[in-house]
C-alpha cells in the first residue's frame, strides 16, 4: 500500500479500526447515564460520535459541564468512567467484533514494522481487552486514556526515539488526525467515509 512507502513505526487506534465496537459503547453510555434525561443523553452520543478519539474522561466532563450546565465533580466523572470500563470489559472481549481484514493485516505484518495502539480508551481496559483478543503480542505498547492522544503519541515518539518522517497514525476519526498533525506525523484514515478526501485513506485491508 503506497500509505506505508518509506513507513516503519504503525500508530493503530483501536476502536472503529481494530474492532467495531461503536454500537457497545453507545449502549454502555446509555446503561451508564440510565438515571440522567435522555434528551441530554442523546447530545452525549453526537458528541461521542463526532468525537470518537476522546477518552470518556473527557466526554463525561463535557456531559456535565457543555450539556447540564454544571461544573464536572472530578469523583462522579472517575466513577462514571469505572462504571462504563465495567460494561466495556464484559461486552467487549467477543472475537466476533474485530475487523478481520485489519487484524489479518497486523498479523501478516507486525514484523515488518513497529506497531503500538495509541487510543482514546482506558489503558488499562484496552491492555485487558487487547489480552482476551488474543491480539497483544502483535504491539510494542498498548497505550490510552486517562493521558490525551496527542501526548501519547509524544510520548511513543520521544521515548523510542522514532523518526517522524517513519511514523503513521491510523484513525477513524478527526481527533487521530489532530493527533498525527499535532506531532508532525503522517495521519492515514480508515473508516469513515468524511476523511476519504484527506491525502492518506485506505477504503480496505485487503
Amino acid at each position: 500500500m503506497k500509505e506505508f512507502i518509506g513507513k516503519k513505526i504503525i500508530l493503530w487506534d483501536f476502536d472503529g479500526v481494530i474492532v467495531d465496537s461503536m454500537a457497545v459503547r453507545e449502549k454502555g453510555f446509555w446503561e451508564t447515564l440510565s438515571n440522567f434525561p435522555k434528551e441530554q443523553v442523546d447530545k452525549l452520543i453526537t458528541y461521542h460520535k463526532k468525537n470518537g478519539g476522546l477518552s470518556r474522561y473527557v466526554k463525561f466532563r463535557y456531559f456535565f459541564e457543555e450539556i447540564r450546565k454544571e461544573k464536572a465533580d472530578e469523583k462522579e466523572v472517575d466513577k462514571l468512567s469505572a462504571e462504563f470500563s465495567e460494561i466495556m470489559r464484559k461486552r467487549l472481549v467477543d472475537k466476533n467484533i474485530l475487523i478481520d481484514e485489519v487484524v489479518n493485516f497486523i498479523r501478516n505484518n507486525h514484523e515488518n514494522f513497529k506497531m503500538h495502539i495509541v487510543s482514546g480508551s482506558d489503558g488499562e481496559e484496552l491492555r485487558f481487552l487487547c489480552r482476551e483478543l488474543g491480539i497483544s503480542s502483535y504491539f510494542i505498547s498498548i497505550e490510552g486514556s486517562p493521558t490525551p492522544k496527542i501526548e501519547l503519541v509524544e510520548n511513543l515518539l520521544i521515548k523510542y526515539k522514532y523518526k517522524k518522517e517513519e511514523a503513521c497514525l491510523i484513525g477513524d476519526s478527526i481527533n487521530d488526525k489532530e493527533a498525527a498533525e499535532r506531532n508532525e506525523i503522517d495521519f492515514v484514515g480508515y473508516n469513515n467515509t468524511e476523511l476519504e478526501n484527506e491525502n492518506g485513506y485506505i477504503k480496505s485491508f485487503r
